[in-house]
């Protein structure tokens, strides 16, 4: 569909400890282990006949990215969300994140302020990126 996302690329300090996480994360939400390669790995989600949906890529910083944490508040990514299927799903990414020792950085709530119906958890990687997931009616 025209203007959805095709692939994103995240920059950590280290692709190879921050595997664990992410295998966790994107294969919650459907994504599956496509490629690794000098820089990182790629995960796709693809459809039910097969075709790529979105590719994720989580590469490997270079320069001075490598001496510190993501700062969402400078020029760059805030945060990336995903979207969620109901509350329940919400509920179960609150429980896959707290299994793998991640970072919440707010449990399951509801935020009337951005939507009607709006709850979502947010949470971090290894470097501090911000992430949520959120379900809205």
């Amino acid at each position: 569909m025209r203007g959805t996302i095709d692939h994103l690329d995240l920059t950590v300090r280290d692709p190879w400890a921050s595997r664990p996480f992410y295998d966790a994360v994107l294969g919650f939400l459907g994504y599956r282990l496509a490629r690794e390669h000098d820089r990182g790995f790629d995960w796709d989600l693809n459809d039910g006949d097969g075709r790529l949906l979105c590719s994720i890529g989580v590469m490997r910083a270079v320069g001075d990215g490598l001496s510190r944490r993501h700062d969402r508040y400078s020029p760059g990514l805030h945060h990336v969300a995903w979207r969620a299927d109901s509350r329940e799903d919400v509920g179960r990414m609150h429980d896959l994140l707290r299994d793998i020792g991640a970072t919440v950085l707010d449990p399951p709530a509801d935020y009337p302020d951005y939507a009607p119906g709006y709850h979502a958890v947010f949470f971090a990687d290894l470097d501090g990126l911000k992430l949520e997931f959120v379900y809205q009616p």
